[in-house]
Formats: C-alpha cells, structure tokens, sequence
C-alpha cells in the first residue's frame, strides 16, 4: 500500500469543502517577490471539481499551499495560494468561513 502523501490532511479538506459545496470557484494566486499575485490566464479561475486536482498537481511538484474560502454564509470561492520559500503573509478578510495551511518547512 502506498504511503499517505503528507500533504493528504489539507488536500482532503479542501475535496470535502468543495463537494459539499460543488457551486464554489477557485482562483490561483502565487507568492512573487514577497507578495500574492493573481495567475492571469485561462488557469486562473478553476471550477469547483477542478480545485482539489490543481492543488494536488501543484503539491505533487513541491509547493507549499493555502486555501481560503469565502463567502458570506457559505463558501462561494477559494482562493488557492501557491509558494516555495517563504510564504508572505496571507491575506485576511472578514468573509474567510474556513481556511488551511499547507508548509512543511514552518514545522521544521
């Protein structure tokens, strides 16, 4: 049996969220020089089923991760944030319902 990638935990959150509720987009945002800038081609905007999938392949290639769901009663969009270094500071918002944290190097 294959081990359990260590990234599992955050990943099966975010699937649960997004079947749960399967209405929700995603939007791909990258760490860059110490801030977070939107992608900005036909990948930027992800529909709900597409989301899990895009933050594995990204995980599988190394990065670290974030999601964010926001809405105002329930999740409407997740923002998925990407980085390899350092992460800056995530953004806050009033209307973030759940969030998770993926960064193995912040426990080491």
């Amino acid at each position: 049996m294959p081990a359990t990638p260590p990234y599992d935990t955050a990943l099966k959150a975010l699937a649960k969220l997004v079947a749960k509720h399967p209405n929700v987009e995603g939007e791909v945002i990258w760490a860059q020089e110490g801030t977070w800038q939107p992608q900005d081609d036909d990948a930027a905007t992800l529909d709900g089923e597409e989301i899990p999938y895009y933050a594995e392949g990204m995980l599988m290639e190394g990065y670290r991760f974030s999601w964010q769901a926001l809405g105002e009663n329930t999740p409407e969009f997740i923002r998925l944030f990407f980085w390899q270094g350092a992460c800056p500071a995530l953004p806050s918002d009033p209307d973030i319902l759940a969030s998770m944290v993926y960064d193995p190097a912040a426990r080491a």
